[in-house]
């Protein structure tokens, strides 16, 4: 009748369907099994240790455990607003993580443009080895070598008292030490980075190239015109991706140079809840803390995953 919907007869999977039905989950059943390891370690790891989020309501106690600690409902977090040192945690770790997105943002493009353009293979290769092996070594590592380079009596003071300049302690001084985190850090990952967007080079079209030749174009305009804007869609995706990450500025590489004196310019988020929680033996604050953190990263990943389907036409499901 007229007005009325008119409704699809259901589908019937008939003995071919159910045929194509068997024969795909046939192939797709050792891909299952390969994931489901990592299933098991993701709920291990990141879901079930989530219901003790349940201690940043409570006053915790180890020996009462959960059912029995004292609920205190947001008592926690009205203790971290008024504490002085969880406001500077947070100032560090958006002006830290801010230079190390930026920094980390500029350099592997600078340097993956001029690999580009080196024409020897060998050299190039060689290179791109030597730039990517630090991304691969812990910071446990790296840390130690950094304390005994950049100390009073290391290395590189020596080499700058060569000319003159005055020993810096560049791991004991508040002013030095967020740059030292971000050159380190930079240093230790630059490499990795550049092959994201040595693989955006590759994808230009290289009669382009041709095609500037041809008119007269210098290297340097080639990578004016050509080049660069070909990398734009990767460079803000990259950027826009890397919003979410404005609250982690690094704890592992933090925790393993710092000390209490530049507690001042180095203290970030994740430090802070290691110290509140293992140190001073204060789980819910410190698990207060931790819930706050994990609820703005949150907004912001989704924002930047939002930024990045918006101007990138990128998306994950």
């Amino acid at each position: 009748m007229e007005g009325e919907a008119v409704s699809s007869p259901p589908l019937l999977l008939g003995g071919e369907g159910i045929h194509m039905l068997s024969q795909r989950t046939k192939r797709e059943t050792p891909l299952y099994i390969m994931l489901l390891p990592a299933f098991i370690l993701t709920l291990v790891f990141a879901y079930f240790p989530m219901f003790g989020l349940v201690i940043a309501f409570q006053e915790y106690s180890p020996a009462m455990g959960f059912r029995h600690s004292e609920w205190v409902g947001f008592r926690q977090f009205e203790m971290l607003a008024e504490m002085p040192e969880v406001w500077r945690a947070v100032r560090n770790t958006l002006y830290i993580a801010s230079m190390k997105i930026v920094v980390g943002l500029v350099v592997p493009i600078v340097v993956a443009i001029l690999l580009n353009e080196v024409v020897t293979k060998w050299f190039r290769r060689t290179v791109q080895t030597l730039i990517y092996f630090p991304h691969f070594i812990s910071w446990i590592i790296l840390g130690g070598l950094f304390i005994d380079l950049l100390s009073v009596e290391g290395l590189v003071n020596r080499f700058l008292g060569l000319f003159g300049i005055a020993p810096t302690m560049f791991l004991g001084s508040n002013a030095t030490f967020p740059f030292v985190l971000v050159f380190t850090d930079v240093w230790k990952n630059f490499g990795f980075g550049t092959i994201v967007y040595l693989a955006a080079i590759t994808s230009i079209n290289p009669s382009l190239y041709e095609a500037a030749v041809i008119d007269g174009a210098n290297r340097w305009q080639k990578i004016k015109y050509i080049t660069l804007p070909g990398m734009v869609p990767i460079i803000v995706l990259v950027a826009t991706l890397s919003i979410g990450d404005i609250l982690n500025a690094g704890f592992e590489q933090v925790l393993t140079l710092y000390g209490p004196v530049v507690y001042e310019s180095g203290d970030i988020i994740d430090t802070l809840v290691f110290r509140l929680g293992l140190n001073n033996a204060m789980f819910s604050l410190a698990t207060a803390v931790g819930l706050f953190k994990s609820v703005v990263s949150v907004i912001l990943i989704s924002v930047s995953y939002y930024l990045a389907y918006r101007y990138a036409n990128y998306r994950i499901f």
